[in-house]
This record gives C-alpha cells, sequence and structure tokens, in this order.
C-alpha cells in the first residue's frame, strides 16, 4: 500500500491519513486554494489548517472545487493560541466551522499551551478552559478528535488530571536533528498520535550535507529523506509547499530507509534550526 493511503488509528478509532497537507504561512486567498487543490490533485487527502493562519476557508473551497466530498477529506484545524477561556474556545471553533463551511472538524487542537507573544507562560487553567469546550464538542460530535499541539507532558497530564479525556494528537515541530525524545516517547507510550511539523524544518534541512549525502545514496531528493524519516519513527509528517512539483514529490515517499541510517539520523541533535516553536 502506498503511503498516501495508509491511515494511522487515533486512540478512539478515527483514522487519520498517515501523511497531511500543511498550510502554515499560506496566504489565504488565491495562493492556499490552489496549493489545497494541487494536493487534492497530488492525492493528499488530509489537509492541516488552523484559525491563526487564516486560510481555513480557502482549504474548504478548493476541496470543494476539487469535487470531493466533505467526509472524504481529513481537515485538522487549530484553536489559537492566544485564546485560554471557555467561551472564548466555543466562539473560536464555531468561527472555524463556519469558514470550513461544514459542522464539522475531523480534529481539532488547541494551538499552544500558551500565547505566542509569551512563550512559557503558565496557562495551566486556560488549557483547562479550552480542553473543556473541546470535549464538549468532540462529545457533541462536531470534532470526530481533540487534541493539542506544542504541548509537554505536564501540559498533557494537566488537561487530562482535570477532565479524564486524553488527546489523541499532539503535533510538535519534529524534523531530523529535532525530535523531542522525551515528548515524543510520552506521546507514543500514552498513545497519543505525535503528528510531526514542520518535517523540512522549513527548508533549513534541504542544504545539509548530512540529508544531501543520504539523498544522493538512496537517489531521492533531500525533502523525501526527511518526510520518510518521520514516517519511519510512527509520527505523522505534515510538509507544506506552493510548487506543484514539490508537493507531488513530497506525497511520493514509498521506499524505506535502512535500519543503520535511522539510527544515524535519531542520533543526530541541532543540524536544523534550533527555534523551539512557530506557529
Amino acid at each position: 500500500m502506498k503511503i498516501k493511503d495508509m491511515k494511522y488509528t487515533l486512540s478512539n478509532g478515527v483514522e487519520i491519513p498517515s501523511i497531511g497537507f500543511g498550510t502554515w504561512q499560506i496566504p489565504d486567498g488565491q495562493t492556499a486554494f490552489d496549493s489545497v487543490y494541487m494536493a487534492l490533485e497530488a492525492g493528499y487527502r488530509h489537509i492541516d489548517t488552523a484559525a491563526a493562519y487564516g486560510n481555513e476557508n480557502s482549504v474548504i473551497k478548493a476541496i470543494k472545487a476539487y469535487g470531493l466530498k466533505r467526509e472524504e477529506v481529513f481537515i485538522t484545524t487549530k484553536i489559537p493560541a492566544e485564546i485560554k477561556t471557555y467561551e472564548g474556545a466555543k466562539a473560536s471553533f464555531n468561527k472555524s466551522l463556519e469558514l470550513l463551511e461544514s459542522d464539522y472538524v475531523d480534529l481539532m487542537l488547541i494551538h499552544a499551551p500558551w500565547p505566542w507573544s509569551n512563550v512559557g507562560m503558565d496557562c495551566s487553567e486556560g488549557n483547562i478552559e479550552v480542553w473543556k469546550a473541546l470535549v464538549e464538542f468532540y462529545n457533541e460530535g462536531k470534532a470526530k478528535a481533540i487534541g493539542v499541539s506544542n504541548f509537554n507532558a505536564a501540559e498533557i497530564e494537566n488537561i487530562v488530571k482535570a477532565t479524564g479525556v486524553k488527546p489523541m494528537a499532539n503535533q510538535i515541530r519534529y524534523f531530523v536533528g529535532n525530535t523531542l525524545p522525551q515528548i515524543t516517547k510520552y506521546c507514543q507510550e500514552n498513545d497519543i498520535l505525535v503528528e510531526a511539523y514542520s518535517p523540512l524544518a522549513t527548508g533549513a534541512l534541504m542544504d545539509s550535507e548530512i540529508i544531501l549525502n543520504m539523498a544522493e545514496k538512496y537517489n531521492t531528493t533531500p525533502a523525501k529523506i526527511c518526510i520518510r524519516f518521520c514516517i519511519q519513527n510512527n509520527t505523522l509528517p505534515l510538509p507544506k509547499s506552493t510548487h506543484k512539483e514539490r508537493i507531488n514529490a513530497n506525497l511520493d515517499v514509498d521506499f524505506e530507509l535502512s535500519q543503520e541510517d535511522m539510527d544515524y539520523l535519531n542520533s543526530l541533535t541541532h543540524i536544523g534550526p534550533t527555534r523551539p516553536h512557530r506557529s
């Protein structure tokens, strides 16, 4: 089975395509519409957006223009990081549904455990309030699955202790040299799917001599090495591009890195940018 047709199964039984198309930094309007449309043409059936990206409506317009039914595409979106109240989360969720022209989302995430303007701020109580809103929407069937993004283990345990509901996914900044082993291990041991955003380190790994040499060894591209690395580590990569050739290529990763090469890549640190987070 080709990677584009494979799926992970979340802890609640919902299936999620094993590779997604990321839309961070893709401007709303024609650029977002065209990029998502090209991704659908390539075979992606998993689109990752967010309220903060401002392109939710372009995502659904592209899906409809391509001719797919809503249920044929897995859509992830996110509650903005700065929203830390129950009512604020509910309003944001409903706004996303409106922009996505849908009565449900497949996966709704809390975008970050703190506002991007104050990374590291303790928002324990606020995260509980937002999570309660997401649990409510999940119980109503308006979210097929719910999760978090950029959360560490303590931040996850905080919301689980308060609600009894465990996130089904944690979307983290993950790539060769930045695999965040502690939170990755925690999530995988607790049946929380790790989604790998910026699997190409926002392009920074494309010039890495290590990645270039390995791409030559496998007669492939540096991007495919990076995406395949995420897949073989049982994470879900979310590559992003606005170029048709790259969009198509990033989904064509039906080869296998040897265990020796995986061990080597997993041993690396800091070959990409060290910035811990992005929106």
